[in-house]
């Protein structure tokens, strides 16, 4: 039910409008990275009033800039007397990007509160930005100028996308709620949600999904590659002082492999038909295997490889090398290099913290793209028998020359693969 005028005008003469806080997460290690600033109306008499009742309304009769900037003065006013400044996101309407005044406003909110702006992400609507692109791109940079980031949200839900991301200068994207809500169950929109963190990547941006209730879709947008994540399987939106409390009780990242297998990967962002069979590879390799891209990330490695470096899958995507293993990067750095350029490197012997006295060899593979060119390193890693070992295996092979066959075939067809 849509909110009367003259009440809307009362409530905010009496200072009714109030911002809640939405936690937002970091979907690999669980971590808490900020809050989505959301209106509500805390009606005298009607208790608790949610947004769609009345920010129409509000947009409608001009009453949209006063509302935003009662909200924003308390959300920086409250968060400063938590002793706190959490990085905040708000969402801006379509209206107010018809307004040059709108940077002006943040600042002045902002410098009222003490608030410093560069932990401010201004959310921006795909409607916001039709029919004057100009006048948008010149309040995005304002914004930017004032050390905001900006966020294009409900993202591919709208209209010229891709023109709009070419045009302003966004930081992030945000993945609309009616894709998330069904990526467990539809492949459409697994394969949307793979498109859209493939662009988000590929142009340098930070990918963060909305609208994440349930584990499942959790696990599934970490494998694709998402970095953060709100939605209330990490906190419904809440008055500033239960904050600190909710802070405590984020939920502890998903553990990779509770619905979809022991793999983990982003190679999901990849056609359906490849992805299939990349999968199926990772999954039944008898080596440990692992996909490095040209920074140095780990971007998907499989459950074996985890258990021959002892941590598990989710502690290593989205890592460099050198971040998690210092001394064995320090040695294996020139063999990916050599692979980025394009050369394979068979059957390196491996040393360092990794190693840790056992017998390990490690071939490293350019990966290539479409246009043939190398877009990172393909390693597979094998456990050898160490030297009192194979004179074990020797011994008996003397003995039992069905058994040393076989022992002999399995070993050539684990270093083949």
């Amino acid at each position: 039910m849509l909110a009367k005028l003259s009440d809307l005008i009362r409530a905010l003469e009496d200072d009714e409008i109030v911002p809640y806080f939405q936690p937002i997460v970091d979907l690999r290690s669980g971590e808490l990275r900020g809050y989505e600033v959301l209106a509500r109306w805390m009606h005298p008499h009607e208790g608790l009033i949610l947004p769609m009742s009345f920010i129409g309304v509000a947009e409608d009769n001009g009453l949209i800039g006063e509302l935003t900037n009662q909200v924003l003065r308390k959300a920086f006013r409250e968060t400063r007397e938590l002793g706190t400044t959490p990085r905040l996101a708000v969402n801006v309407s379509p209206r107010q990007m018809r307004y040059t005044s709108l940077p002006l406003q943040i600042r002045n909110s902002a410098e009222e509160q003490g608030f410093p702006l560069d932990k401010l992400t201004v959310e921006i609507t795909e409607s916001a930005l039709m029919g004057n692109i100009e006048q948008a791109t010149q309040i995005a940079n304002a914004l930017k100028d004032l050390g905001c980031r900006l966020s294009l949200d409900d993202f591919g839900t709208g209209y010229s996308s891709l023109a709009h991301l070419q045009a302003l200068p966004f930081d992030q994207l945000k993945i609309d709620r009616s894709f998330v809500a069904s990526i467990a169950t539809k492949r459409e929109s697994r394969k949307i949600v793979a498109a859209i963190l493939g662009l988000g990547h590929s142009l340098d941006l930070v990918n963060l999904a909305e609208g994440v209730e349930e584990d499942a879709q959790a696990e599934i947008l970490l494998r694709l590659g998402c970095e953060l994540a709100q939605g209330w399987r990490y906190g419904k939106p809440m008055p500033s002082e239960a904050m600190p409390q909710a802070a405590a009780a984020v939920p502890h990242a998903v553990a990779l492999g509770s619905h979809h297998g022991a793999t983990g990967s982003v190679l999901e962002a990849l056609p359906a038909e490849r992805l299939a069979q990349i999968q199926a590879i990772y999954d039944g390799a008898p080596v440990g295997l692992c996909f490095i891209d040209r920074k140095l990330q780990l971007v998907s490695l499989n459950d074996r490889l985890a258990k021959m470096l002892g941590q598990p899958i989710e502690w290593h995507l989205g890592r460099k090398v050198g971040e998690l293993y210092p001394e064995t990067f320090a040695q294996i750095e020139p063999y990916l290099r050599r692979a980025l350029s394009g050369d394979a490197v068979p059957e390196v012997r491996l040393g360092g913290e990794v190693a840790a006295g056992r017998n390990i060899l490690v071939s490293f593979q350019p990966a290539r793209d479409e246009a043939n060119e190398v877009i990172g390193v393909s390693v597979a890693a094998l456990e050898a028998p160490s030297a009192s070992q194979t004179s074990a295996i020797e011994s008996t092979e003397r003995r039992e020359p069905n058994q040393r066959r076989n022992q002999r075939g399995w070993l050539l067809a684990a270093v083949e693969q």
